[in-house]
């Protein structure tokens, strides 16, 4: 089979489950060109990309970062400074310092204001009539809720939401922009986040911002460069990928109308639900990392120095794993899937996006009788970010 995984192109349809499938049974170990003349190793397998997840002494994401393509120095350093590009012992205390401050209390508290947010989502969309669901309905909760979480002012939010996509979309000629252009918004993204941080040092808030920069980390302060970047990564996380698993959730579900009215009659089972989305959409398709020592990973030798690119959205499909996975089952359980990484990596918003998507189901549910397709949904062009860029949709409003 002619095996290319890197391409953008080859995800234009979704991801690309033929080639997975033969990899996970053929070469679940894969070595794979990069265009620039190097290459990687591809881990199809969900038992490899655990492994890998947790071995943080043998596979950093520091060096060189989380993405298959090497970043610009300049770009490098800012990003290594973001929790998902750092390793122990810079890595425990600051995401420690995040958790406490997002904790299960917390978004509790923070229910009553998303729900405020979705309905006000659902009444601008309740005019009923055809609509990109992706920009019209999936996307405005999540900045919504970054803006609320922040403490980001109102007229910021489509500015950050602007950053957000032009960094997580840049291979898509639709939404993405020169590399210079990719550069600048993650600039003037932290430039930003700087600002806010610098105006709230020693002020008392209790936005996250203020709780990040005015707590000591292992006996000092996060500066606000360091914050900077920080910023980058909570905004752009928290944007994109909940928006590509509200958006693939709800498709996943206008496909199977069982499947819709038995949520939408029994919203208590949405965990479990939303579980499955994400285990079939999975947000993002890999992040990488970078072997400091010479090893091995399933009978194959990793020298010191080689990428390897754990593919979580081929590891959510492995029949070793998930009895029947290409069945989309929303009351699969149990549900082991690695959408949102393992180890000490695990992200930081899980529980958030899964409040988030639960919220927006049963808002959505119960402003509306119905949607349905109105023409065929397209894919972001990247082999990074699975989601819709444009999902045509009808939806009905319920009689008052």
């Amino acid at each position: 089979m002619d095996i290319d995984v890197y391409s953008p192109d080859n995800y234009l349809a979704g991801i690309p489950h033929e080639q997975f499938s033969w990899l996970r049974q053929n070469a679940p170990v894969y070595w794979h060109d990069h265009p620039d003349g190097s290459g990687y190793w591809v881990l199809t397998k969900h038992a490899d990309v655990i492994k890998v997840s947790r071995d943080f002494k043998t596979y950093s994401a520091q060096e060189g970062f989380v993405l298959v393509d090497d970043l610009p120095p300049d770009l490098l350093g800012m990003a290594q400074n973001q929790l998902l590009g750092m390793d122990p012992p810079n890595h425990g205390p600051l995401r420690r310092s995040v958790i406490a401050r997002v904790t299960s209390k917390r978004l509790m508290a923070l229910e009553p204001m998303i729900r405020s947010v979705a309905q006000e989502v659902m009444l601008k969309a309740s005019r009923g009539g055809e609509m990109n669901f992706v920009e019209d309905l999936a996307g405005d909760l999540p900045t919504a809720v970054i803006g609320l979480l922040l403490d980001i002012p109102r007229e910021m939010w489509p500015q950050i939401r602007k950053w957000s996509d032009l960094q997580t979309s840049g291979t898509d000629p639709d939404l993405g922009g020169t590399p210079e252009e990719i550069a600048q918004a993650s600039v003037e993204m932290g430039t930003y986040g700087f600002q806010l941080a610098s105006e709230r040092r020693g002020q008392g808030g209790d936005d996250l911002i203020s709780l990040l920069i005015n707590q000591e980390v292992e006996g000092r302060l996060i500066s606000e460069m360091e914050f900077a970047s920080l910023f980058v990564q909570i905004t752009v996380a928290g944007n994109e990928t909940t928006r590509g698993l509200i958006s693939s959730g709800m498709y996943e579900l206008i496909k199977r109308p069982e499947s819709y009215r038995h949520l939408e009659a029994n919203p208590d089972q949405l965990p479990l639900a939303i579980e499955e989305m994400l285990r079939w959409t999975c947000p993002l398709h890999y992040f990488r990392r970078t072997a400091l020592c010479d090893t091995e990973i399933g009978g194959q030798k990793i020298k010191k120095g080689d990428k390897v690119v754990m593919m979580y959205s081929s590891a959510n499909f492995d029949e070793d794993v998930f009895d029947d996975p290409m069945t989309f089952d929303i009351s699969r359980d149990p549900n082991p899937h690695t959408a949102f990484g393992h180890g000490i990596h695990l992200c930081l918003g899980a529980n958030l996006a899964r409040m988030e998507t639960r919220i927006f189901f049963e808002e959505f549910f119960k402003t509306f009788s119905d949607i349905e397709m109105a023409g065929e949904p397209a894919y972001i062009r990247s082999n990074n970010i699975h989601g819709f860029k444009q999902m045509p949709v009808c939806v009905h409003p319920r009689k008052k």
